[in-house]
């Protein structure tokens, strides 16, 4: 047995490394997830040259059938004639449940799947399942930590083919991918899917819980944490936290001051790219959003949502101290400062502290002697517009009366 041990411990060459973790040969790459080969063609990378040069294979591998409209190239000819559907928005193959067309008969039955909510595929790690085969391929690299798709520009790697294709037009700037109502380009499948909704004002992600439609996949997921009451995103400054990302990114700004976006027009700054939108139409006049019930326009669709309870009388805001109930979130706010006396808004000059913003912009003007409320009648200036209206009583209605009438009579 030991003689047979030693021929075989000849057929390894000796200046090989031997592997100090366990004592097998050539394979210490395999241990420190090296990987030096790295494909020119398409960039994926190997911790082994023979890897490497059976992964070449590939590319080399003659493709004569070729498409006449993109030259694009195929090794098989079924695969061409499939591809040519796409130039000719041919989809002979039809989802009986909702009608949905496609190009190949794989893609249809991969969509059956989100009918019948079949996942095949199944993680041996974590037991998460998937409808596509190539889902699975991927979501099994976050485990390996492999990202064997490399970009040749920036040496970015990605755990899927698709997302380096996704990547490089980064680097290109190309976008394949245009609108057919309005031209708009996109670099993305995906993009241009969402943006085409604006145009149909299709809503294909619909709640369970209130039928509430949603555009897209991400906006459902994120309105389904208000039944849940769940909120992964939290300050780290004031503990404050939100359903969304974006609404913290949003609130970060309120900590850092930081205003981007700026009207072209009056150099305003916001820290919401939408309340510039609204803000813009108040230079255009332009008010796209009508009320049903009395035609009243408003320049922004909150605002409008709003002017709706007051016809509705619907109040959805309630005090969970004392029940009482209001029709806006922010008049909800503001009282339930009255219940735990708190004063977040503070002057910077003498430190006072008020329970809502409007009771401190008021105040600061009594530091700059602003007074923007004048009387048209004795042209008494005030900092408040309450104060205004209280001055207004001293003016005896009849005497103003008297004045208009007489410069009538005398006419």
């Amino acid at each position: 047995m030991e003689e047979s041990l030693t021929k075989h411990s000849l057929a390894h060459p000796k200046e090989k490394d031997e592997c100090e973790i366990c004592e097998m040969k050539d394979h210490l790459c395999v241990h420190t997830k090296e990987k030096p080969h790295v494909c020119g063609v398409c960039g994926k990378q190997f911790n082994q040259i023979s890897s490497l040069k059976i992964h070449l294979r590939s590319h080399k591998k003659r493709k004569p059938h070729v498409c006449e409209v993109c030259a694009k190239p195929f090794s098989e000819r079924g695969s061409l004639t499939a591809h040519v559907r796409i130039h000719r928005n041919e989809k002979p193959y039809v989802c009986e449940v909702c009608s949905k067309a496609f190009t190949q008969l794989c893609q249809l039955k991969t969509h059956l799947r989100t009918h019948t909510k079949e996942k095949p595929y199944v993680c041996e790690v974590c037991s998460k399942a998937f409808s596509v085969k190539g889902s699975l391929a991927g979501h099994l690299r976050t485990h390996t930590k492999e990202k064997p798709y490399v970009c040749v520009v920036c040496v970015k790697a990605f755990t899927e083919r698709g997302n380096l294709a996704k990547h490089l037009r980064t680097h290109t700037k190309e976008k394949p991918y245009v609108c057919d109502f309005c031209s708009k380009a996109f670099t993305q499948l995906s993009n241009i899917k969402k943006h085409l909704r604006t145009h149909t004002k299709e809503t294909p992600y619909i709640c369970e819980i209130c039928g509430k439609a949603f555009a897209e996949r991400g906006n459902l997921i994120s309105h389904l944490r208000i039944h849940g009451n769940e909120r992964p995103y939290v300050c780290e400054v004031c503990s404050k936290a939100f359903t969304q990302l974006c609404h913290l990114k949003t609130h970060l700004r309120t900590h850092t001051k930081e205003k981007p976006y700026v009207c072209e027009v009056c150099s305003k700054a916001f820290s919401v790219k939408g309340s510039l939108a609204g803000h813009l139409r108040t230079h255009t006049k332009e008010k796209p959003y009508v009320c049903v019930v009395c035609v009243k326009a408003f320049t922004e669709r909150g605002n409008l949502a709003k002017h709706l309870r007051t016809h509705t009388k619907e109040k959805p805001y309630v005090c969970e101290v004392c029940s009482k109930a209001f029709t806006q979130l922010g008049n909800l706010k503001k009282h339930l400062r009255t219940h735990t006396k708190e004063t977040p808004y503070i002057c910077e000059i003498c430190g006072k502290a008020f329970a809502e913003r409007g009771n401190l912009i008021a105040h600061l003007r009594i530091h700059s002697n602003e007074k923007p409320y004048v009387c048209e009648v004795c042209g008494k200036a005030f900092t408040q517009s309450c104060n205004l209206k209280a001055h207004l009583r001293t003016h005896p209605k009849k005497s103003l009366t008297c004045v208009k009438s007489v410069t009538n009579h005398s006419r």
